[in-house]
């Protein structure tokens, strides 16, 4: 086999493997919110979950709104790596979308499974200490 037959044999073998993870890596979850004194909303979603679209329509209707409130992480679960897996496991995350809201002392304010309508949700935002 000469260096050119070769050459494209890798690359034909290769090049999907970066692409896959070049398109799948979610740069939104690879943060984990910190410890501010304000309060916490951690979402957890899906990107083939329909109910998760529909939550990720309102929050980003909301967050301008409030978005000096409180501190915001989104967790794909899609997205299997330790960070993810020690936050679905803290959280007990069974079902998405699961929506976590903490006060600024990071104590539970209210855990959310599935969508709920926008002006409910804006609510819990307000009610968050």
């Amino acid at each position: 086999m000469n260096k050119k037959s070769l050459f494209t044999s890798l690359a034909i073998l290769i090049l999907p493997i970066i692409a896959f993870f070049g398109l799948t890596f979610d740069k939104s979850s690879s943060t984990v919110a910190h410890a501010s004194g304000r309060p916490q909303i951690i979402k957890f979603s899906s990107n083939m979950c329909i109910e998760c679209k529909e939550v990720e329509r309102i929050f980003r209707k909301l967050l301008p709104k409030y978005s000096k409130k409180f501190e915001y992480t989104e967790i794909i679960v899609d997205n299997n790596n330790d960070m993810n897996n020690k936050m679905i496991k803290k959280y007990k995350v069974t079902l998405v979308p699961t929506i976590i809201m903490l006060n600024s002392d990071g104590s539970p304010y209210i855990r959310i499974e599935g969508s709920i309508p926008e002006d409910e949700m804006e609510e819990y935002i307000k009610g968050l200490k």
